[in-house]
């Protein structure tokens, strides 16, 4: 399946994610109710990079509305793998729910209502993990994903630019450590990309 050519369900499911975040930003709603998703070029770019990953479990912590789970979901679908994606508010994980059936994938998207961390401490080894969640604890993702991410994985997590105060921490070790090449993407509000080599 290539990118640009998206199934009709989730293309429209796309553009009804797509506008209520355009209203979000335009009408004042509060910054922890908005869908706060990733812009259209960034889900392209997590698409492409998902299809790059090698065999294994792929994780997305932090779903929101569903919005990046649906071009995950698109590489899933190319690969033959399934995505279990974590969003920890109630709201927003049953919008997520909503989503993943409006759009028919849930032959391989998995939404689970909960705290990712917890997700991370239980999972198996992984080939790729989206993080949009919580910058306060990137770094403490960072050494829980480090743990479980399989030689060749990737990584990538989201707003490296735009919460590049918070995100700092996790950029620099990230960058430090010798099991991992690093490089900050200026896609949407900047993509810290690693790759596991050891």
């Amino acid at each position: 399946m290539m990118f640009h050519q998206i199934p009709a369900t989730i293309k429209a499911r796309m553009v009804q994610l797509e506008a209520a975040d355009q209203t979000d930003r335009a009408d004042g709603t509060a910054h922890h109710q908005r869908l706060r998703q990733v812009p259209p070029e960034t889900g392209r770019f997590l698409a492409l990079m998902a299809s790059l990953a090698p065999a294994g479990p792929m994780l997305e912590i932090g779903a929101s509305g569903g919005y990046s789970s649906l071009w995950l979901a698109l590489a899933c679908r190319q690969l033959g793998r399934q995505l279990t994606s974590y969003e920890i508010l109630p709201a927003k994980a049953a919008l997520a729910r909503q989503t993943v059936e409006a759009a028919e994938v849930d032959d391989c998207v998995r939404l689970v209502e909960g705290d990712g961390m917890e997700g991370l401490r239980a999972a198996e080894p992984l080939a790729f993990v989206f993080l949009d969640a919580d910058k306060d604890r990137s770094l403490a993702y960072l050494v829980l994903i480090m743990d479980r991410l399989l030689p060749g994985g990737l990584l990538l997590a989201d707003n490296a630019i735009s919460h590049r105060d918070k995100m700092t921490p996790m950029i620099e070790a990230a960058a430090a450590d010798p099991r991992l090449d690093s490089l900050v993407v200026p896609i949407g509000k900047g993509v810290l990309v690693c790759r596991r080599t050891l």
